[in-house]
């Protein structure tokens, strides 16, 4: 891939957006928290907007925060349904889903909660209607009518509270009216694609008005499932919601709303990395010649796929969407999302009281085929009894008023959460998996003579035990019996571990603005929160394989014989891959944390004219700390837990992490005249305790990344795998710890973003952004607040970019609704584009899963009626049917043997013969739509 200077000069110079970006960027019309519904800017005229980023109204020129939002309008035309869509209009936010769309993923200026483990809390919440959901990829369900969605960026530690260190996703749905309304839509498009939503609004009585909404939503999947004639990634869903808005007097305001969301698909299916995609595959996809085993330019992973099933051209198909799924496994998930909240809103006269409590839950199950290939190694199959579940119950209370003459304006405020998350898990081993091991293991080495995909224990019957047991002496026995053992894993592993947590927390805050002259303004905010969570966890497990190769082979792991030690120890690992062993049935480990923070924010504001504000600001964010909700981080497989006193509880210390922290700096401006509207943020970023959650092919490493101030001669680069790469070093391992005194933040955002929008006429709109964001990793890095070595795996972090954090990015659309003739009938001409620098979608950031630029474009044109209560619009998403990866990843399990030369090493495969699969983004959809209203 190519530099980052020259990737940005190539993306402005080829950039059809690059000019006009260059000279005015935009964003759509921002709101804030609480923005009344009828503040709500029209498109297409230059109405001031209203927003409440700081707990109160104001204009938004006014503001000095970094703030994007999308109107109903916009979020129409381009056709969002879920905050994927926010990709094409904003251009400092990343959404994007991997495994399980239950953990969809949002960044902002590159920052974000890095895969689906749901020990890890999001880094940009998303709150709906005020009431903070406790992951951002809830945010993926159909919403329903809205009014606007908010994009905050940079830590919001005042008013958002914890978890919001990189900024904050905040959605509104549209109010119960007091005047009758109706909406209707319906939907049709390819991959037989029907959406069918609807909205009823009026008065009940003199105070009191109700709203429902409804969508549902079906289609097929875009990935084909030969083996089980079946397509993955469709859509069956429905969404409810009903409203009630009580206003007695002008005084009080109550508003109460239930909402339900089920949704029965199946996802996510994912395919091969091939070097038609990505040309650093290189040889990986390569099978060897029949009994070569691995060499210089084959990949023997490949040639024991290939035996046991899997064909071979799925490893050269490019961005064909024809999957390979084991026969009869399935990705079937099922999710229900529901609850309540009230908010209520009194003003006493002298201040205003706003309160909003909700109580929600959660449940997704999601089954798969985790090794995203035809043999079968690891699945999770679908059941009743295996999901994710939050419980949350949130409380929030704000006071805000005015004192001195209006020279201070003050908020007070209070929040409780009580969140009880549950994952029960059966995660197994394949029917496959144990002959699939014993091939890996005699291809991988000098066995691979003895290679027999079809006979017990991968070898050549009777000649090959024998020339084991001459070969290996007084271990021959072990090394027979224990590779016989590893053989006849079939169907394996776990029956159902729950992980348990039970997180509480709580905090005050306060937010003021201090008015000192009428063009100056200080604003200072503070908040203190407490965070509590208790851990627990029982596990079921019927590998009985691991414990009786660990029983054979412990003691040959102490040999003289460096080739007995290493097949012992390869043949434990493999039997107990993940710590996935029934040593640990019925076993069980709990834990607690406590954690204080303070966080905060100080601006300082000046508006030397009425249209234009300069500002310059500080903020302080956090994300909690916690627990990783996986059993394979508790230690390294290859020991019992036997051999540490206490067993698995004296471990537990080992699934913590610590909270996130950032320090930012911004400076501002904002232009605003009516038509025109321009905005210009420089931002820096500095993260202490980044957390990271990387799957290296076997298990998933959690750690609190930080920065070293002294220098690490290259101890947080080195590896003790491969012996023939020029960052070879057998003590890798023991190498770059930093001294605790020197531990400092390890990331590093800074850059910024462009904003500008025009409204030349009332029915023409053009808006565009840019945003340079270079969010990278320090050059010394270790892997936690004390300055333990960084992980051999993120040898690759130092000094680089971090993983879906491209530096450049820019956006536009263009909104054209002209009047046909005298009649009413109005045009529609809609388009937006979003276009993307290169970046690395693997958090380890190998090359074999890094992305090229690319370009996406939505379109939409229509007829409307007189005031719209009618309307036809043909549409298209991702119109040049653009492909690409969403996210690329280690394929479960599937390396090949370890390169003792220059061959399958670093610096172009730090994965060695490690292959690789992707998510793929949607294709091309295009449609047509029906609208009514009265």
């Amino acid at each position: 891939m190519k530099s980052s200077s020259l990737r940005a000069a190539r993306f402005l110079r080829t950039s059809a957006l690059g000019v006009s970006i260059a000279m005015a960027a935009i964003s759509a019309p921002a709101f804030a928290q609480d923005a009344p519904a009828d503040a709500a800017t029209d498109d297409s005229d230059n109405t001031p907007i209203i927003v409440t980023a700081q707990g109160r109204a104001q204009l938004l020129s006014d503001v000095p925060v970094a703030i994007s939002a999308v109107s109903a309008e916009t979020l129409q035309n381009s056709g969002a349904n879920d905050i994927r869509q926010l990709n094409q209009v904003a251009p400092s936010l990343l959404v994007s889903s991997t495994g399980s769309e239950a953990n969809g993923s949002a960044r902002i200026r590159g920052i974000g909660t890095v895969g689906d483990n749901p020990g890890l809390e999001s880094s940009v919440p998303v709150f709906i209607d005020g009431v903070y959901r406790s992951r951002s990829g809830i945010g993926l369900n159909e919403l329903g009518e809205l009014d606007r969605i908010e994009v905050q960026r940079g830590p919001q530690g005042t008013l958002g509270g914890r978890n919001s260190s990189a900024g904050l996703i905040s959605i509104y749905s549209k109010k119960p009216s007091f005047e009758f309304g109706a909406t209707g839509e319906a939907t049709y498009g390819n991959y037989d694609y029907w959406r069918l939503g609807g909205s009823v609004t009026g008065p009940i009585g003199e105070t009191l008005a109700a709203r429902l909404d409804g969508v549902w939503v079906k289609r097929d999947g875009f990935y084909n499932d030969t083996n089980n004639n079946r397509d993955i990634n469709n859509r069956d869903r429905y969404f409810l919601r009903g409203q009630l808005l009580f206003e007695p007097t002008d005084a009080l305001s109550v508003r109460l709303i239930a909402d339900y969301t089920f949704r029965d698909e199946e996802c996510c299916a994912a395919t091969y990395v091939s070097p038609s995609v990505n040309p650093y595959i290189g040889n990986l996809n390569t099978p060897s010649s029949p009994g070569a085993g691995a060499t210089p330019t084959t990949n023997n992973i490949i040639n024991v796929l290939r035996d046991l099933g899997q064909p071979l051209a799925a490893f050269n198909q490019g961005y064909s969407r024809d999957i390979s799924v084991t026969p009869g496994r399935s990705f079937a998930g099922k999710t229900k999302d529901y609850g309540f909240s009230g908010q209520i809103d009194y003003d006493f006269g002298g201040a205003t009281l706003t309160s909003i409590t909700a109580y929600r839950e959660y449940r997704s199950s999601q089954a798969g085929d985790v090794d995203y290939g035809t043999v079968d190694i690891l699945y999770r199959a679908p059941s009743d009894d295996s999901y994710r579940q939050f419980h949350t119950f949130t409380q929030e209370l704000r006071l805000q008023g005015e004192a001195f003459d209006g020279k201070l304006d003050w908020l007070v405020g209070g929040f409780y959460a009580n969140e009880k998350l549950t994952v029960r898990d059966n995660l197994r081993f394949g029917t496959q998996y144990g002959r699939f091991a014993a091939c890996r293991l005699i291809t991988g080495t000098a066995l691979a003579g003895l290679y027999s995909p079809t006979n017990p224990s991968c070898i050549i019957p009777g000649v090959g035990p024998a020339t084991l047991l001459g070969a290996f002496g007084p271990a021959g026995p072990d090394i027979v019996a224990g590779l016989s053992a590893l053989d006849g894993i079939s169907d394996r592993g776990s029956i159902n571990d729950q992980y348990r947590q039970n997180g509480k927390n709580w905090a005050l805050f306060t937010h003021n603005i201090f008015h000192i002259t009428d063009k100056l303004d200080f604003t200072f905010g503070v908040r203190y929160t407490n965070d509590k969570k208790k851990f627990s966890a029982t596990f079921t497990n019927d590998n009985t394989a691991c414990t009786t190769i660990q029983g054979l082979l412990l003691d040959d792991l102490s040999s003289p014989n460096a080739t007995i030690r290493a097949v012992a120890g390869g043949l434990i690992g493999l039997g107990c891959q993940g710590n996935s062993t029934a040593e640990l049935n019925n076993a069980s480990i709990r834990d607690k944390r406590s954690e204080d923070e303070w966080t905060g924010t100080a601006i300082l504001s000046y508006k030397p004219i009425d249209d234009l504000m300069v500002y310059a600001s500080y903020s302080r964010g956090y994300k909690a700390g916690g627990f990783n909700l996986d059993r394979s981080a508790l230690k390294s497989p290859i020991l019992p837990f036997a051999a540490t006193p206490g067993g698995a509880q004296a471990l537990v210390g080992n699934l913590q992490f610590d909270p996130e922290k950032v320090d930012s700096y911004e400076l501002g401006a904002k232009y605003s005249n009516g038509p025109f509207g321009l905005g210009l943020t420089f931002f820096r970023s500095d993260f202490s305790s980044f957390q990271l959650n990387t799957f290296n092919g076997t298990v998933f490493l959690v750690q609190n990344i930080n920065g070293c101030d002294s220098d690490l001669n290259g101890g947080d680069r080195d590896q003790s795998k491969f012996t023939g790469a020029p960052n070879y070093n057998a003590a890798a391992a023991t190498t770059g710890a930093c001294p605790t005194d020197d531990v400092s933040h390890g990331v590093r955002s800074e850059g910024f973003e462009l904003e500008a929008s025009l409204v030349p006429a009332r029915s023409f709109r053009m808006t565009a952004g840019l945003t340079y964001a270079k969010t990278k990793y320090r050059d010394q890095l270790v892997g936690n607040n004390s300055g333990a070595p960084l992980d051999q795996a993120l040898r690759l972090l130092p000094g680089n970019n971090l993983s879906n954090a491209p530096e450049l990015v820019a956006t536009g659309s263009v909104a054209w609704t002209p009047d046909i003739g005298s009649s009413g009938l109005t045009g529609l001409v809609y388009l937006d584009g979003r276009m993307t620098s290169d970046y690395n979608t693997g958090s380890d950031l190998f090359p074999q899963k890094a992305q090229d630029g690319y370009a996406l474009f939505n379109a939409r044109i229509g007829i409307r009626g007189p005031d719209e209560k009618w309307g036809i619009e043909f549409w298209g998403q991702n119109i040049f049917n653009k492909q690409y990866a969403q996210v690329a990843f280690n394929s479960p399990f599937q390396e090949g043997g370890t390169s003792t030369g220059t061959a399958f090493a670093d610096p172009q495969y730090p994965g060695g013969r490690q292959i690789f699969s992707q998510f793929l983004a949607e294709p091309r959809t295009y449609g047509v739509t029906l609208r009514g209203k009265f």
